[in-house]
Order: C-alpha cells, then sequence, then structure tokens
C-alpha cells in the first residue's frame, strides 16, 4: 500500500493530538506541518532506491510532517534541512509529498519493486 499527503497520517502509528486512522506503518506524524496551501512548494530530493536521474521533484501541498520513524520503518528521503519526507516498512510506502503529481514515475517504479520483494 502507498499513500502520499494526507495518507502519511492515516498509516502512522502516532499522529500528533489525533488517533491514527490505520495505524499500520510505525512512524510518528505532525499533520499539515508545510502549511496551509499557499505555502506549497517543488524541491529536489534524494530518495534512496530510486534509479538514476538524479533528486526526485518533491511536490508539497499542506503536508504532513514524518517526525520520526521507529521499529522496521525506515525514512528513504529527506529535505536538504534533514527532515524526513518519506518511509517503507514491508509492502508500506508513505510521503508527505505528491509524486503522482509529477511526470517522474520513478517513485512509482520504486513502489512496484517494493511490492515484489515483500
Amino acid at each position: 500500500f502507498w499513500t502520499s499527503g494526507r495518507g502519511l497520517c492515516s498509516l502512522a502509528k502516532e499522529l500528533g493530538r489525533d488517533s491514527p486512522l490505520w495505524g499500520r506503518l510505525n512512524t510518528k506524524v505532525a499533520p499539515n506541518a508545510f502549511g496551509r496551501q499557499v505555502d506549497s512548494f517543488i524541491t529536489p530530493i534524494d530518495v534512496d532506491g530510486l534509479n538514476g536521474g538524479g533528486p526526485f521533484p518533491a511536490v508539497f501541498i499542506r503536508g504532513p510532517r514524518l517526525v520520526a520513524a521507529h521499529g522496521d520503518a525506515r525514512v528513504i528521503a529527506r529535505l536538504a534541512d534533514g527532515t524526513p519526507v518519506a518511509a517503507e516498512e514491508g509492502r508500506w510506502l508513505a510521503t508527505s509529498f505528491h509524486p503522482e503529481l509529477t511526470g517522474d514515475t520513478r517513485l512509482h517504479e520504486y513502489f512496484l519493486r517494493l511490492v515484489e520483494k515483500n
């Protein structure tokens, strides 16, 4: 299962003040930590496991912030300041950004490899 943006909140086991919806990913998340719609931005990030092509163009729209990953969850991408923005655990993948809004399919390909492996 893969989700981006607000879906990261649905998968997290820890969600600030609110109760998580599914609690499948061993992560702690801060909802809407990247601000309002007018604060949206695109920034290049490095994502562990992507095949070539340089940094990934991450699109942030009112995204949640990945505060921490625990247990078997692993952070696979961070902003330049070190803020984690993507994590995986088994077949689960979640991002603070919206890769579906770019023409870059490498993260989708990464997800397919993740599912095949697990």
